[in-house]
């Protein structure tokens, strides 16, 4: 009577979890999917998102499941009376414990094989992978340094005569290599509708990939912990059209000229000092309270 009870209480909750399964995954996945962060502005944020839609779907029936029980549970085994008892042992649940633990297993491991292959083809998701990632874009590139110090981003242009600026421009639809780094304590670089994190280091050069797909602002924070004003250490940054790009750059370089003249050699990092890190430029005027 007891093994008749277990099935068909077994066969209620699989065939209401199964039901609600085929009904929110699709929702997740079509509905709730493409408003999931970081967004769609660049192909490591698209990359992020379809990732979190995945994860999403896969999470679903696994919520589903203990909401199930959990109502079923409360609906039909509860006790009444005034008098609470214990609820019998379950035992010699081989064959469940083995689906269980099976089922599991598989699904972890798929997981862990398609985050590695996501790695992979997004060029690290966005991540910072220190001075030689082990997936990294390939072909030509915008290198761009930033700079992180107590309380500031800056960002440094090589290829424009290392001119460096308190906003962060890029140009659209070109691969960008971002060399992380820092002068003083370790800050964390976040442009978050790009998908972009990396840590910022002294004397660390940590590369992070990206290529924006659309024009529009993004913000930059700090998401490290990096002393007092660590709330306040922001920036902005905006994705540009190739053409108003190169106009914008040429122009900052000339303006910057006098200042960029003032800069260390560029170089990936630079000492976590005054001295080394530029003397009057990075002086004791820096940094300055918000």
């Amino acid at each position: 009577m007891a093994a008749a009870t277990e099935r068909r209480d077994g066969i209620r909750i699989l065939g209401v979890w199964l039901v609600l399964s085929a009904i929110f995954m699709p929702i997740v996945y079509f509905v709730w999917g493409p408003h999931l962060p970081p967004g769609g502005m660049s192909d490591q944020a698209a990359g992020q998102r379809f990732d979190n839609r995945v994860l999403g779907v896969v999470a679903t029936p696994v919520v589903l499941l203990v909401c199930t029980f959990l109502v079923y549970a409360l609906l039909f085994w509860r006790q009444t009376g005034e008098e609470i008892e214990d609820g019998p042992y379950i035992t010699n649940k081989v064959k469940f414990s083995g689906w269980w633990v099976g089922l599991t297993t598989f699904t972890v491991l798929c997981l862990a094989v398609f985050g590695t292959y996501e790695l992979e083809n997004n060029n690290g998701a966005g991540t910072g992978s220190g001075p030689r990632p082990i997936f990294a874009a390939s072909g030509p590139m915008l290198p761009v340094q930033v700079i992180a110090q107590q309380w500031r981003f800056t960002f440094r242009y090589p290829t424009y005569g290392g001119m460096e600026t308190t906003s962060l421009m890029i140009p659209q639809n070109e691969e960008i290599q971002f060399n992380v780094t820092s002068l003083d304590v370790i800050h964390s670089f976040w442009a978050y509708q790009l998908g972009v994190k990396a840590d910022a280091n002294p004397g660390v050069n940590n590369i992070a990939f990206v290529k924006a797909l659309h024009t529009g602002k993004f913000n930059i924070l700090c998401a490290e912990l990096c002393g007092l004003w660590h709330g306040a250490m922001t920036a902005n940054g905006q994705v540009m059209s190739q053409a108003s790009f190169d106009s914008w750059a040429t122009q900052t370089e000339a303006q910057e000229a006098p200042v960029t003249k003032l800069l260390p050699k560029y170089s990936t990092v630079y000492s976590p000092d005054e001295a080394g890190a530029g003397g009057n430029y990075y002086g004791s005027q820096y940094p300055v309270n918000p």
